[in-house]
């Protein structure tokens, strides 16, 4: 495909996107996403073959870019993972909230859930590649932080989704209390 005619069609499923985070799944219309994207909602299908195709391709690519940015926010040493904790769950949840809830939305309907799943395996390897470029800062395993980002992850969707607060602390307790303990374990080591 051409460059600018790609450049164009990220533009628009990004517009798409976020038209269907304001209006969810069943209430966007063919009409909505065209005036989004400042067209006709007939000519809108000269770039995409269908509404379908709009979904998922709109929904993988703005989530890899939630991804992203949530992943900027990564510690930066271990002096920066309280500030991490601390702060990013209520910074995911302003700022991506509807994002998850019509990324979730989308992927467990039972229409798209092999989307979701091939979205979800690009995530696994997202995630391992985060980890590796922590790990050095950080001073803990690849393994590990892959594995407490899940956690983390976890605990800011579900309060972007359901701003539970009480379930975020837990969550974010155990981290504490994990981390603690590893970081307890490799001194006495030493």
């Amino acid at each position: 495909m051409r460059p600018k005619l790609e450049d164009l069609r990220i533009k628009m499923l990004e517009k798409c996107f976020d038209c269907f985070c304001q209006n969810g799944l069943e209430n966007t219309s063919t009409r909505k996403l065209a005036e989004a994207c400042g067209m006709t909602d007939g000519n809108i299908f000269h770039y995409f073959a269908s509404k379908d195709e709009i979904i998922i391709k709109s929904t993988a690519h703005c989530m890899a870019k939630v991804e992203d940015d949530f992943m900027k926010q990564a510690p930066k040493d271990l002096a920066d993972i309280d500030r991490f904790l601390e702060e990013v769950p209520y910074w995911t949840a302003e700022k991506h909230g509807k994002q998850y809830r019509f990324m979730y939305q989308v992927y467990a309907s039972p229409r798209y859930r092999d989307y979701g799943k091939a979205f979800f395996q690009g995530v696994d390897l997202r995630y391992r590649k985060y980890a590796e470029q922590l790990s050095p800062k950080l001073g803990l395993s690849a393994d590990l932080i892959q594995g407490m980002t899940y956690l983390f992850v976890r605990a800011c969707v579900h309060y972007a989704l359901f701003e539970g607060e009480d379930y975020l602390q837990l969550q974010l307790n155990a981290i504490r209390a994990s981390l603690r303990g590893i970081f307890a374990e490799s001194t006495k080591e030493e």
